[in-house]
């Protein structure tokens, strides 16, 4: 799809049901959101529990099965590809601790060292999860830029194309977000 307003229409059809459009959609953003993805992916370490294919096939089954899905453009799409990407990333994660963690079973632990690293990773992209959410309550804008650079990977220049912003104003807003994450991080 060469212009955004046949993408627009796309995102439209599918939302209204069209499974064919989703095809489409998909044929059309994948490179986008393989794009945010590997950016997303290549910021932090990782476990073997997910890759950036992994990543965009899951983010796009949760577009797929959100029901109606409100889209203006393609900005609004990438923006909300951000999200979800965010939410899949979190949803990983908490099922990865949670099976560490056991249920009913026998726990060995050979050598604590390599464990606590393992889950620092998920702990820690737990722990953003939570105070972005805090953050979201003070200030919607900061908080999407937030989620946008550390969980979709965007640069200064591309989420201030997205929220319609200066890239000047974006920089602020994540210097401002960066304060007070640390602050909310800090007591946890």
């Amino acid at each position: 799809m060469d212009s955004q307003v046949s993408l627009t229409n796309l995102i439209r059809m599918a939302a209204s049901g069209d499974q064919a459009a989703w095809g489409q959609v998909f044929d059309a953003t994948y490179a986008d959101l393989h794009a945010l993805a590997r950016m997303r992916l290549s910021a932090t370490p990782r476990g073997p529990f997910l890759d950036t294919t992994s990543l965009v096939h899951e983010s796009f089954l949760r577009f797929a099965n959100a029901g109606r899905l409100e889209v203006n453009d393609r900005k609004h799409f990438l923006r909300y590809a951000a999200t979800v990407m965010r939410s899949v990333i979190v949803d990983l994660a908490r099922q990865q601790l949670a099976g560490r963690r056991g249920g009913d079973a026998h726990h060995i632990t050979l050598n604590t060292e390599v464990r606590e690293n393992v889950q620092a990773g998920e702990q820690e992209i737990l722990h953003v999860h939570e105070a972005l959410e805090e953050l979201g309550k003070l200030d919607a804008r900061l908080a999407q830029v937030v989620e946008m650079r550390y969980f979709a990977g965007m640069k200064e220049q591309e989420i201030a194309d997205v929220l319609g912003v200066t890239e000047r104003t974006i920089r602020r807003d994540w210097e401002k977000a960066r304060v007070l994450l640390a602050a909310t991080l800090g007591e946890t």
